[in-house]
């Protein structure tokens, strides 16, 4: 299995979203979910209208780790998820399958799967892309923005700062920068012709 990295090109991440927008409502809005909650998709496709209609946060009970979780929801993501629900039921799926035959039933973790990647198919985007690719990527430009990794694990439940920095890969950005940095023919003293 391939670890997937965070979307690192601010204008892809853009160009992503428009493209949903216009493609997919549903799968729009789960992208958004993504960028703007920062959980795992295994707490994100259980949520249901109910869990984010006219709230401040989302409160959760994390798969994984069993912690008890309160995300906040955003002016932006609160306007997204405004338009996106309206006139349907508050026991509906946020993120329901919408294949005949299926009641209310939310999405599975292998169709997340498809959908990112049959956007980096669209936009012949290289890096592997999987379910922790949003994530990642909330953690990744939350960094960018603020450079709070203690946050940052705090909100990823993380034991250690290190952990949080290689998971958002800019332990990686940091190797790359040193590494590209080295010059030999920097350093070398000038020969003095005589």
């Amino acid at each position: 299995m391939n670890t997937v990295e965070p979307i690192k090109d601010w204008d892809l991440l853009l160009d992503i979203q428009d493209y949903l927008e216009l493609k997919s409502q549903r799968n729009y809005v789960l992208f958004m979910s993504g960028l703007h909650l920062g959980l795992r998709i295994s707490d994100i496709l259980p949520l249901r209208i109910r869990d984010i209609k006219n709230q401040n946060h989302i409160y959760i009970r994390e798969e994984k780790t069993g912690k008890e979780s309160a995300i906040v929801i955003n002016d932006e993501l609160k306007e997204i998820y405004s338009k996106f629900i309206k006139g349907k039921p508050m026991n509906q799926y946020l993120f329901r399958d919408e294949r005949k035959g299926k009641p209310n039933k939310p999405i599975s973790r292998q169709q997340v799967w498809n959908i990112l990647n049959d956007i980096a198919k669209h936009f012949e985007y290289k890096d592997p892309i999987g379910c922790h690719t949003l994530r990642k990527t909330f953690g990744y430009w939350l960094y960018q923005d603020t450079k709070d990794a203690l946050s940052l694990k705090e909100i990823f439940n993380h034991s250690d700062i290190s952990i949080t920095k290689r998971y958002i890969g800019v332990t990686q950005d940091s190797k790359d920068k040193l590494v590209r940095g080295i010059s030999y023919r920097k350093r070398r003293p000038k020969i003095k012709k005589r």
